[in-house]
């Protein structure tokens, strides 16, 4: 039985048939599209561009318009051609003012920027050019800097209010508290014994002393009563030679006693830092001496502590050093902070001041 097989026809497309028309895009994408351009357009373009249109337009009416001029303008021509300049001047400047639009934009965004109101960033509107693009991108960088910046101070302000209230409440515990509970022991003591009570007295002044003299160093660490009473040379003095007493530590001081009229908040400052740095010598550095030094010099205040400590191979933020940052800020002074691994560490606050 033979079999035979046909191939099945093959349909060729017509020879006239024509590619399917591609639809036009949509408006909105040729709106993206030229928006896009615009953005990516120099602002130096946009003026020169409005610029071009005018002076276009002027040079078509001079050459086309039926308009003479004669080597001596009468009135009329001189009438033509004020009002033809100040149409030319109108129209550069609605030009101009359109292309700078974006601009004013801007500006009204920045000067209604809150910090108290976090998180209003500048947009740029669409066309608004490649120069204001950038100009938005790095103000919003910029805004973001500062919230982070405010935020982290604000973290640390309150971490050191909360660490102060720690230490005292630890301190008033510790030591008065303890002494109180003393006190109140051996009066209970004294009132059973029918001895007399003169050596339970005496003990327990002294007890009292003691105690005073625990809240008046409270005190002190609070707010130094020198400051305010003798000055900033003799709070750094007496600083000094407390310092010197706690730990053994031999504290030389340099102080000049012929400094400018600094104002409480910058005294304040300068103590504030002399007493993190010696502090800091004494509980971390493993140093023998600490120098203070407070000098003027060419307008400038500069306190410098300086130890002969073990040091740092790359200061870090902790140590005080962030707080004394801080401070330094607040009255527009430069903390500068060197150190070398087993060559000590020294700590300089630059303030600036006003002539005399």
């Amino acid at each position: 039985m033979v079999t035979s097989s046909q191939a099945s026809p093959t349909v060729a497309a017509p020879s006239d048939a024509r590619p399917p028309k591609t639809m036009p895009p949509p408006k909105r994408a040729r709106r993206r599209w030229w928006r896009w351009r615009a953005d990516h357009v120099s602002l130096l373009w946009r003026v020169f561009g409005a610029n071009v249109v005018v002076f276009l337009v002027a040079f078509a009416l001079l050459a086309w318009a039926p308009i003479k001029i004669d080597r001596v303008a009468t009135p009329g021509e001189l009438l033509i051609l004020t009002i033809g300049l100040a149409v030319m001047l109108a129209a550069d400047l609605v030009l101009v003012r359109r292309a700078l639009g974006p601009l004013r934009r801007l500006t009204r965004v920045m000067s209604a920027v809150d910090p108290a109101q976090p998180g209003r960033r500048a947009e740029a509107t669409g066309g608004s050019g490649r120069e204001v693009v950038a100009l938005t991108d790095a103000l919003n960088a910029m805004l973001d800097r500062l919230e982070d910046e405010r935020r982290e101070s604000s973290r640390r302000a309150l971490a050191a209010q909360e660490g102060e209230r720690a230490r005292i409440a630890r301190e008033l515990h510790d030591e008065v508290g303890q002494t109180l509970t003393a006190i109140a022991l051996r009066a209970e003591r004294a009132v059973g014994e029918p001895s007399p009570p003169s050596q339970a007295l005496s003990e327990i002044a002294e007890t009292v002393l003691r105690s005073l003299e625990d809240v008046q160093r409270i005190g002190r660490e609070l707010r130094p009563e020198a400051l305010d009473d003798l000055g900033l040379v003799s709070a750094l003095s007496a600083l000094c030679s407390r310092v010197g007493g706690q730990g053994g530590l031999r504290v030389r001081r340099d102080l000049d006693w012929q400094l400018p009229m600094l104002s409480a908040e910058v005294e304040l400052v300068i103590y504030r830092v002399a007493q993190e740095a010696l502090t800091n010598a004494l509980r971390h550095a493993q140093c023998t001496e600490v120098i203070v030094s407070l000098r003027r010099d060419a307008g400038h205040v500069v306190l410098t502590v300086r130890d002969n400590g073990r040091g740092l191979a790359e200061p870090r933020s902790g140590s005080g050093l962030g707080g004394m940052r801080e401070r330094a800020l607040l009255i527009g002074a430069e903390l500068d902070v060197r150190s070398d691994r087993g060559e000590g560490m020294e700590i300089a606050l630059t303030v600036p001041v006003a002539p005399d």
